[in-house]
């Protein structure tokens, strides 16, 4: 009767202890998977703002045009742009309409 009353808190603490180990890997690694998330998700919002603090400013825009391109553009009026579909293996030629507001 001795050893029952031994043994029983022994395998009791064995078993919780085990329960707990197990949750706590679990726990880890549901952190860790959060952290790898949020490490990937830092670095594609750094590489969006960085897209859009430099393609956002007209000045920027300017600058690169007159820096890498020098005078290869020139600015075109939206009454002379036209668009071109396919249809049928058929061009559709379509003028481009100005909104007046």
């Amino acid at each position: 009767m001795k050893k029952i009353f031994f043994y029983t808190p022994i395998i009791f603490l064995i078993v919780a202890t085990t329960l707990t180990k197990n949750s706590t890997k679990k726990l880890d690694n549901e952190i860790f998977q959060l952290k790898e998330n949020i490490s990937i998700l830092e670095d594609r919002y750094e590489l969006i703002l960085l897209d859009y603090s430099i393609l956002t400013s007209p000045k920027k825009l300017m600058q690169y045009q007159q820096f890498y391109f020098e005078d290869k553009f020139a600015q075109k009026k939206l009454e002379n742009l036209n668009t071109i579909e396919i249809l049928n293996n058929k061009l559709k030629i379509t003028k481009m309409v100005k909104i007046d507001e």
